[in-house]
């Protein structure tokens, strides 16, 4: 799985951002088969929808950039490594089994220091990216 978007990180690599949906309802889903295959420092692969929310399968290493999303929440769940999220005022550290909620309008910066895999779950209409923050 190579990058896809145009989107960058600050240190200069591709952000992987797959929107589609990877499988339908009762379509059973190979997170462990998505996760070898990924040779991307940052992807996100949409796996499947929820009522009105995505679920997303991230693999992430390095960092991401500030942004925030104005309509949206977002969580996100640890698999395996260690996900850092940078607050305004602090910074979350998530090991596996932990998570967090970011509510919308929040700005944060998403970083891992070793290969990460974490799933997510958002409204399906979130631009992942979200408004860049300086």
């Amino acid at each position: 799985m190579s990058a896809a978007s145009g989107d960058t990180s600050p240190a200069g690599f591709s952000y992987n951002t797959r929107l589609n949906i990877l499988q339908g309802p009762l379509e059973v889903i190979d997170v462990p088969g998505l996760v070898a295959a990924c040779t991307d420092r940052w992807y996100n692969q949409t796996l499947c929808k929820v009522d009105e929310s995505v679920v997303r399968l991230g693999v992430v290493h390095g960092e991401y950039h500030w942004h925030k999303h104005e309509k949206e929440d977002e969580f996100f769940y640890v698999v395996s490594g260690q996900l850092l999220i940078d607050l305004e005022d602090r910074s979350l550290d998530l090991t596996p089994g932990k998570a967090v909620v970011i509510p919308k309008g929040v700005i944060h910066r998403p970083r891992a220091p070793e290969r990460t895999v974490i799933l997510m779950v958002e409204r399906a209409g979130i631009v992942p990216t979200g408004t860049p923050s300086t």
